[in-house]
């Protein structure tokens, strides 16, 4: 009897210790379904989300497409009735969508319409030439400071004045009661530091800096250039205060002549459309023109009239005085031997610009590479005079010693 009684016993020890387990492999199986269940959740959620999102593309690929249009004139302000002409040809009276702004619409900008309705869907950005947009210095402006142009102070001092200053300090021209110069034309022989001017002036000042160079804007179709100067003069206004530079002027702002080919016709229409942007009937604003250009010989007079540039800034082959400055600027990183020598070569240098001074530095470092040397000696520096001289002598002095 005892002996049953002890195996019952043991069962139920058993049994209980058995029901004990089972009852935590439930409950870990309980909560591996809910972690499962919340990861189930997450997904469907996520999936609803996919899926409104693909339903919405959907629906917006199911969209008919928009016609671009030019708004002519503003019928009604209030209700923004318009005349607009459309990219296909003919010209419509039309109304705006609840979605645009009156306010925002006006005479001359791009809008969409739609295509059954003829309604304003939505205002266009303004239509831009990539060309063009690629002209404005947005980074990488060039790190030429005004401490790197030696003996140009005076030259420096009036472009500082006509840029710089009426950008600055505008109320100074209006306490004096003059309007502020419009534009600056630097002219002068090839090297002599007009587009190391235009460089400083792009990093020393907190302006847009639009750069072109003249021959950018001879193109191969008739009005094509007209169209780019001015998409370029819009940009200039649209980005103002800026300083617009043009290289090369004498590309495409050379005089006009009776006689001339298609060809010089055409560079004919972008130089009257130039002429129009300088000094048109519509004002500039805070835009400020830089020309540059070694021909001043062979402008068109319309060109240099006070104006267009009313300041014309001669650049001249530089004097002694002004070829120690442009030494002291090009070697003042040279590991040399003798510095107090800077004298000799200046004399020995007459007639250079300071592109053959800059040329005669590098010059001088690669003879003493050459000799597998560190430290450029005065031999380097004579051989380099006598190499870039020759070349100065031979080729380059007699042309750029013109009025």
């Amino acid at each position: 009897m005892t002996t049953t009684k002890y195996k019952k016993k043991e069962k139920e020890q058993k049994d209980g210790e058995y029901l004990i387990t089972y009852t935590r492999h439930l409950e870990k199986r309980l909560r591996n379904l809910e972690t499962e269940k919340q990861l189930l959740d997450a997904e469907r959620l996520r999936l609803e989300q996919e899926l409104h999102s693909l339903r919405n593309e959907i629906d917006r690929l199911r969209e008919p497409p928009l016609v671009s249009a030019t708004v002519i004139d503003i019928l009604d302000e209030n209700t923004g009735r318009a005349i607009v002409k459309s990219s296909t040809g003919p010209s419509f009276v039309v109304n705006a969508s609840r979605k645009v702004k009156n306010d925002k619409i006006y005479s001359g900008m791009r809008v969409a319409l739609n295509q059954r309705t003829f309604a304003i869907m939505e205002v266009l950005p303004t239509k831009l030439d990539p060309f063009v947009k690629g002209m404005e210095l947005t980074d990488g402006v060039p790190d030429v400071t005004y401490s790197d142009i030696g003996g140009l102070e005076q030259q420096l001092l009036e472009v500082r004045e006509t840029v710089e200053l009426p950008l600055k300090k505008p109320e100074l021209f209006k306490r004096i009661g003059i309007d502020p110069p419009k534009g600056v034309l630097l002219y002068g022989a090839p090297g002599t530091g007009k587009t190391l001017m235009a460089k400083a002036v792009a990093h020393e000042t907190e302006a847009s800096f639009i750069r072109i160079i003249g021959s950018e804007l001879v193109q191969k179709f008739i009005g094509e250039g007209a169209r780019l100067v001015r998409e370029i003069f819009n940009l200039a206004k649209q980005k103002a205060p800026t300083i617009l530079f043009i290289d090369e002027l004498d590309a495409i702002g050379s005089q006009r002549l009776k006689i001339a080919t298609s060809g010089d016709r055409e560079v004919q229409r972008t130089l009257m459309q130039l002429l129009s942007e300088l000094d048109g009937f519509e004002a500039r604003g805070d835009v400020k023109i830089i020309g540059a250009t070694n021909r001043i010989d062979i402008l068109d007079p319309a060109l240099l009239r006070p104006g267009r540039f009313d300041r014309m800034i001669e650049f001249k082959i530089p004097d002694e005085v002004a070829r120690a400055s442009i030494f002291k600027i090009h070697t003042r990183k040279l590991n040399m031997e003798n510095r107090e020598k800077i004298g000799k070569y200046i004399k020995n240098t007459e007639g250079t610009t300071g592109a053959d001074i800059k040329a005669i530095c590098t010059e001088a470092g690669m003879f003493a590479i050459r000799r597998n040397a560190e430290i450029i000696k005065e031999e380097d520096f004579n051989n380099a005079i006598d190499k870039v001289m020759n070349k100065v002598k031979n080729k380059y002095l007699e042309s750029r010693l013109y009025s």
